[in-house]
């Protein structure tokens, strides 16, 4: 790896601030302009004071800081990883590859299966559809930065694509351009324990702590077009939201 000092800066003895603070600001640096990537391993610790010509002790307060921030990772006898960890906004109705192409990387998925057909019992409860009504299923693998992040289960009603192959990467994308993208929803988060196939999936194991997120999407006019389960790396992804109290 090229040096780190040399691509973001030295630091300043005499600066204002504390020499291992300085040294927080400029990894954080490398980490928001991908100098260092999602589960990039850092350079050993010996290194880093060689390079920015700091003491070991600077270097070790310095990743203990970022550590507590959940910026970086440490993997025993593995040394100091960039986490992969992704903040979601619950209040915010975006879709996967919205959210990823807004933290700079880059979304992609693989189908796992798609089909069409009639309403099961649940779907028709969620939707609040008579049996009988046509839907389309789509199921796929949603990667970011080729790193597997969730494994999701769409019904859409069928009135609002032409077709299952009407979606290519961006189910949002799709159904916008078809007139029908949600404006609201309700979702429901809930924590699970990763089955074995979903683990094999996720590249996880099986028992690890998932995240479940079902979204029901609506229209304007409060019709529902959108009913999905998908399931989280519990790890790598936080869901946030921002609360106020009552004026």
């Amino acid at each position: 790896m090229a040096s780190l000092a040399k691509t973001v800066g030295p630091l300043n003895a005499r600066g204002s601030l504390p020499l291992y603070q300085q040294l927080q600001r400029a990894l954080k640096v490398a980490i928001d302009q991908h100098i260092l990537s999602p589960d990039d391993a850092l350079p050993a610790e010996r290194d880093l004071a060689a390079d920015f010509e700091v003491s070991r002790i600077t270097v070790r307060k310095a990743l203990d800081g970022l550590v507590a921030e959940g910026l970086l990772v440490r993997r025993q006898g593995s040394g100091n990883f960039v986490s992969a960890r992704v903040e979601k906004n619950f209040a915010m109705l975006t879709s996967f590859s919205e959210d990823m192409r807004a933290r700079g990387r880059s979304p992609r998925s693989i189908w796992l299966k798609r089909s069409s057909g009639t309403v099961n019992p649940e779907e028709a409860l969620a939707l609040r559809l008579s049996p009988g009504t046509p839907v389309h299923r789509f199921q796929r693998l949603r990667l970011a930065d080729e790193a597997p992040m969730a494994i999701e289960f769409a019904t859409i009603v069928a009135a609002a694509l032409p077709s299952l192959e009407a979606v290519d990467q961006s189910l949002y994308e799709a159904l916008e351009k078809n007139g029908h993208r949600p404006v609201r929803a309700l979702q429901r988060l809930r924590a699970v324990l990763l089955t074995a196939d979903q683990a094999e999936l996720l590249k996880a194991k099986a028992g690890d702590a998932g995240l479940l997120v079902e979204r029901l999407g609506s229209l304007r006019d409060g019709r529902a077009v959108e009913f999905s389960q998908s399931y989280y790396r519990g790890d790598i992804y936080d869901f946030v939201a921002e609360l106020s109290t009552s004026t």
